[in-house]
């Protein structure tokens, strides 16, 4: 457009056309491609290795390693029952698979080789790394605990902390790297905030409008967890500094994670919608359609790309209920980006 044309626009519409024209711009997030990926197994958690670029893709026994910009295999390592989560830690040349049959996978980042295999404890699941207090954290969701150990363990005979009890099942958490650890307790709507020095819940917060917690990604920025909740379907926003809902925003049905990329959250549902939500206010920017059972999500902090795997689902008979099936060899991940 030509600044001559321009001048002829009223300056309040011209301010206001560009701040529109600004929001849309960041916001405007879409399906950037679909990587196909196929082989057997379910899905969950899935993790990006910023410094690579690899994708660590639980799909039950196994675990795929994935390069995100060809789309190829890399690695795939073997040996787990119910693959859940993997976490890295790359000054160890570790990674540590959650396996929801009570045990930890131990492996070499370079390699792939599995190092060892930990006893842990029943539905071990939801799995990160804390630099802040050097530690790994696991969320035990049967067991109703907290399961915490150094990443320098012995991958063959260590043995983990002492579990923390939490008096209600996680699902997934969160740490602010300066020794609280919050974890939502699904069963119980709330969430427990636990101090690593006391090993101990210091604090339980109501995610009330939200119900069923299982997503949650934390804002260091703004002192904010996001938290998906499933019934009903809403992002929660709640407060470290007060532990108080600040904010809550609508979502899809069938939410499993949330995730932060520079100034925006994001909650994947299994509805096939991504709900873009900006993180200063709080408020919905965009709702991104994907596909139906992307509902957990893995972000680059480096590219910004948010990765979301899936498959293509059987339908289900008239009159029936529950959970389609995948199709044979049709798992796949949607790359989502600006």
């Amino acid at each position: 457009m030509r600044i001559t044309k321009l001048a002829a626009i009223p300056q309040v519409l011209l301010f206001a056309t560009l701040a529109i024209t600004s929001a849309h711009a960041q916001s405007s997030w879409h399906v950037e491609r679909t990587l196909q990926i196929g082989g057997i197994g379910g899905m969950d958690y899935l993790t990006v290795d910023p410094a690579t670029h690899f994708l660590y893709v639980p799909r039950t026994t196994h675990t795929l390693v994935i390069d995100s910009a060809s789309g190829k295999t890399v690695g795939d390592i073997p040996g787990q029952k119910k693959a859940h989560g993997v976490a890295l830690v790359p000054k160890l040349n570790r990674g540590f698979i959650s396996d929801g049959e009570g045990s930890v996978t131990i492996f070499d980042l370079k390699t792939n080789a599995v190092l060892g295999v930990l006893a842990s404890a029943p539905d071990t699941d939801g799995i990160l790394y804390d630099p802040g207090s050097d530690h790994i954290l696991i969320s035990a969701g049967d067991s109703n605990a907290l399961i915490t150990f150094k990443p320098e363990i012995d991958p063959k005979s260590g043995k983990i902390d002492a579990p923390i009890q939490l008096g209600g099942a996680p699902e997934f958490l969160a740490a602010d790297g300066a020794g609280k650890v919050y974890v939502n307790l699904e069963d119980k709507d709330t969430v427990a905030v636990v101090d690593l020095k006391s090993r101990s819940v210091v604090a339980r917060w109501p995610v009330t409008p939200g119900g069923a917690p299982v997503g949650m990604a934390i804002d260091p920025e703004h002192h904010n967890l996001f938290i998906g909740c499933r019934k009903p379907a809403k992002m929660i926003v709640i407060s470290t500094a007060t532990g108080k809902v600040v904010a809550n925003q609508p979502i899809g049905t069938g939410v499993d994670a949330t995730g932060i990329v520079g100034g925006q959250a994001f909650a994947s549902s299994g509805d096939g919608t991504l709900t873009v939500i900006d993180r200063a206010n709080s408020t919905v920017v965009q709702t991104v359609q994907t596909a139906r059972g992307a509902k957990t999500l893995g972000v680059d902090t480096l590219t910004g790309k948010i990765y979301l795997p899936t498959a293509d689902f059987e339908e289900l008979k008239p009159g029936t209920t529950g959970r389609p099936k995948a199709k044979p060899d049709s798992f796949k991940i949607l790359v989502v980006s600006r």
